[in-house]
């Protein structure tokens, strides 16, 4: 395998945006792929206060930088700072995607597709307008996923948050397609639900578990955590005893990560069990 990482003048330079941004799993996942595709360029992290987000963002093209990811707090910062974003990006007025060309912005939000990609890589049967969707959550995951899961054809989306007004503002943002659900009756929501989706940072390492009752989830509906640290947090074994096929949320972390490497190095990457098995081994 040729070993690359910008050891040339040539290299392509890319990297992620955030604040802080060390515990950052894309520079183990792009330079992955740098690496097995035997391209000249690096991928790098950059500690980008949000005071200064824009101001540097819009930096990019004059450093010669061919694009970044953005991450937490600055997903909205960057929206602020583009010529140009996708469709995505201006629903959820969020960015975490940029790529430069001829000098201009570009701006996306790959969120809604990483989560789709993870799902289908996981059932490649499952539909999205097969039934109701619970998710519980009501943060800027759970907007980019509520995104998707409408475009995909959803036909109910129920949320739970711990706080309400929340849910209620993503129901006023996408619809009447969106039910918020109370917290505590969030158990009595599963009944004919097709898919739960966590995406709160319960059950995450060093947070409380999630609790919920599934006695009411039908037997083939599928359970995901957007958490990946643990691997296999106390709702998706609690879903797998019962039998209820678990995605677990590595996948939508690498997914979402591929439409930017293509646009920045010209290689549609692959996301495959060696790339899981690398990123597993810093986790």
């Amino acid at each position: 395998m040729t070993l690359s990482g910008g050891f040339t003048g040539a290299a392509i330079v890319a990297g992620i945006a955030g604040w802080p941004v060390k515990h950052s799993r894309s520079p183990r996942i792009h330079n992955y792929w740098l690496q097995q595709y035997g391209i000249d360029g690096v991928y790098v992290p950059f500690a980008l206060a949000p005071e200064t987000a824009i101001e540097a963002i819009r930096m990019l093209p004059a450093l010669g930088i061919r694009g970044m990811n953005v991450t937490v707090p600055n997903k909205e910062k960057a929206y602020k700072a583009m010529d140009e974003v996708d469709r995505w990006a201006e629903r959820l007025k969020a960015v975490n995607t940029i790529v430069v060309r001829d000098g201009v912005l570009h701006g996306a939000n790959t969120d809604a597709f990483g989560f789709l990609e993870s799902l289908r890589e996981a059932q490649p049967d499952w539909q999205a307008d097969a039934g109701p969707v619970v998710i519980l959550g009501a943060g800027g995951a759970s907007r980019a996923i509520v995104a998707g899961l409408l475009d995909a054809g959803a036909p109910e989306i129920r949320i739970a948050n711990r706080t309400p007004e929340r849910s209620d503002a993503i129901r006023d943002e996408f619809g009447s397609l969106v039910r918020p659900v109370p917290w505590e009756r969030r158990a009595d929501a599963l009944g004919d639900a097709t898919l739960l989706v966590n995406t709160t940072s319960l059950g995450m390492e060093g947070q409380p578990a999630l609790e919920i009752d599934l006695a009411k989830l039908p037997a083939t509906s599928m359970v995901y955590d957007i958490v990946y640290v643990p691997l296999e947090t106390p709702l998706l074994a609690a879903a797998q005893a019962r039998g209820n096929p678990a995605v677990d949320g590595l996948g939508m972390l690498l997914h979402q990560a591929r439409p930017g490497f293509r646009e920045w190095f010209g290689t549609d990457p692959v996301v495959d069990q060696a790339l899981r098995d690398h990123v597993l081994a810093a986790l």
